[in-house]
């Protein structure tokens, strides 16, 4: 099989799947193209993730795999793993890879209860996830997120941010009404940086910042200490 596919089912009953709606799931990859200029964000995420042969990298909310996928092509000499909290979406993912005829791990968990040991990933990517949560379970991901990287590994988070313009601020407005405007707001206030200092992440950089037709998304990178 080009990917495994661990199902511990989520207990959580209030779990929100991509896109909101689980009868939107089937569209998740073509609403992101459109919407998020995907293909050279995602392009830009890795390129600053400097991946190197024999690495341990964990794609957290993985989706239906784009992310993890690329990674593999780029270097498949790394070990990728998936994790998400949404199964019907895992499937998507499980069946691309198929595709692919790459080998990537795909887990069903919650960013905050990650099935991994201690200081396992040389780094850990992430796109459009972070805005997703409260301010507390943004604080226990951070945490989560600390933990399972090695010291020295580094967390690299593409996400919504400040808006460049008030026209892309005014655009943004279609995705809290989507997402919510409390866990949004962390993000159009610039808190992500924030958030990592207080998880106790290092060396913490807001890099590239590209306009979307729904808004900022702002490359953030940073740092297990040694």
């Amino acid at each position: 099989l080009y990917g495994s596919l661990l199902m511990t089912r989520s207990k959580e009953s209030n779990y929100v799947p991509a896109l909101r709606f689980r009868w939107l799931t089937q569209f998740y990859d073509a609403v992101v193209s459109v919407t998020t200029r995907e293909r050279i964000i995602k392009q830009a995420l890795i390129q600053q993730t400097h991946i190197r042969e024999g690495q341990q990298i964990l794609d957290l909310a993985c989706g239906t795999g784009t992310l993890a996928i690329r990674i593999k092509q780029i270097e498949p000499r790394v070990t990728v793993t998936g994790v998400d909290g949404d199964p019907a979406i895992l499937d998507l993912a499980v069946s691309k890879t198929r595709r692919a005829e790459i080998s990537i791990r795909f887990d069903n968990a919650l960013s905050w209860q990650l099935p991994y040991p201690s200081a396992h990933f040389d780094r850990i990517v992430s796109s459009l996830f972070f805005h997703h949560l409260s301010w507390d379970e943004k604080r226990r991901t951070a945490a989560e997120l600390l933990r399972v990287l090695k010291p020295g590994g580094e967390l690299h988070v593409a996400d919504w941010g400040p808006a460049n313009n008030l026209l892309v601020r005014g655009m943004f407005g279609l995705v809290q009404l989507l997402d919510g405007f409390a866990n949004t707001q962390d993000n159009v206030t610039g808190k992500l940086p924030l958030l990592f200092e207080k998880s106790g992440f290092s060396t913490i950089l807001q890099n590239q910042s590209f306009n979307t037709l729904l808004g900022t998304i702002v490359l953030y990178s940073a740092t297990r200490p040694r």
